[in-house]
C-alpha cells in the first residue's frame, strides 16, 4: 500500500461509522450501499427515496470535496479497458444480489448489528478479494 495516512484513514472509518448510526437512527435502514442505489432508483415511497439519494449525494459530494481540497493525495487513475471496468460493476452487482448484501451493508452495518449471516458473508468477501489479489499479482505477475 502506497501513501497510507493512518489519521486521514481514521477520520474516514470515523465519519463512516457516524454516517450509518445516522442513517440507522434516521431511517430505521443500514448503510449497504447497494440497498440504497436500489431505493433511490426503485423505492415506491417518496420519502425513503428522498432519504436514499440524499445520504448516496452525500457520498459522492464527498468524493468531490476531496477532490478539489488542497493538499490531498495524488489522485488516484485506472488503467483498464472500460469494458473491463463494466463487466467488472455488473459481475459485483450479481454477486451483491447472491449475497444479500454488499460489502458496506455486511461488512459495516451487518457486524456491528452481530448478524450471523454478514459474519459469513463478510468472510466470504475478504477471502476471495484477498485469493483474487494474490491470483493476479503472484500467479499471473500482474
Amino acid at each position: 500500500m502506497h501513501n497510507f495516512t493512518p489519521f486521514s484513514a481514521l477520520a474516514g472509518g470515523i465519519l463512516i461509522g457516524l454516517s450509518a448510526v445516522f442513517l440507522l437512527l434516521s431511517s430505521g435502514k443500514t448503510a449497504g450501499i447497494s440497498g440504497l442505489v436500489q431505493g433511490a432508483l426503485i423505492n415506491e415511497s417518496i420519502q425513503q427515496r428522498g432519504q436514499c439519494i440524499l445520504f448516496l449525494g452525500g457520498l459522492i459530494g464527498g468524493a468531490l470535496l476531496y477532490r478539489i481540497s488542497p493538499g490531498t493525495i495524488t489522485s488516484i487513475t485506472i488503467e483498464a479497458p472500460l469494458m473491463l471496468l463494466v463487466t467488472g460493476g455488473i459481475l459485483t452487482g450479481f454477486g451483491t444480489a447472491l449475497g444479500s448484501g454488499c460489502t458496506s451493508g455486511h461488512g459495516i452495518c451487518g457486524l456491528a448489528r452481530k448478524s450471523t449471516r454478514s459474519l459469513v458473508a463478510t468472510i466470504a468477501f475478504m477471502t476471495a478479494g484477498i485469493a483474487t489479489v494474490y491470483f493476479l499479482r503472484h500467479v499471473l505477475g500482474g
